[in-house]
């Protein structure tokens, strides 16, 4: 079974405001299921998501984080977080106007077509592990306290 995440746990991990969410959803940046009116995530949209406001708090626009997805899902035929969630760490590299992709020591592909300069790195295997840690976190928490507040109850 795929665990699903609401709105205000999406928030929460990531630090996206709920209009922001809505907006992408909207714009279809990252649609999540439904139940009834109800916004349900995947660990795979939660994961992207929290790459994507990564990526914002660096500086991209979100028009340029559009085309990096898009290239992912073209090139890979897989959405940005299942690409980032390999064995295998991939980083994006930019000079703030040119995004590349550095699949290996010996790859970088240049997605956005423009002209080289000196460059920074960003690990998004590290975003995504680091919110899957966080969610971890958040589970134990919650099970020492449904454990802790039953034997409040017991006593």
């Amino acid at each position: 079974m795929q665990q699903g995440f609401t709105s205000r746990e999406v928030v929460e991990f990531t630090g996206i405001t709920p209009r922001q969410l809505q907006w992408w959803d909207e714009r279809r940046i990252v649609v999540p299921s439904r139940q009834g009116h109800r916004r349900i995530y995947s660990l795979e949209d939660l994961s992207e998501i929290a790459v994507i406001c990564e990526l914002r708090r660096r500086g991209f626009a979100l028009q340029r984080v559009r085309k990096v997805m898009r290239f992912l899902q073209k090139e890979f035929g897989k959405r940005l977080a299942q690409t980032v969630s390999g064995s295998s760490d991939y980083h994006l590299l930019t000079d703030g106007r040119t995004i590349y992709l550095e699949t290996s020591a010996q790859q970088i592909v240049d997605i956005l077509k423009n002209s080289a300069q000196p460059m920074f790195t960003i690990c998004l295997s590290d975003t995504v592990r680091r919110v899957r840690a966080d969610i971890r976190g958040e589970k134990k928490a919650s099970g020492s306290l449904k454990k802790k507040q039953s034997l409040v109850r017991s006593a």
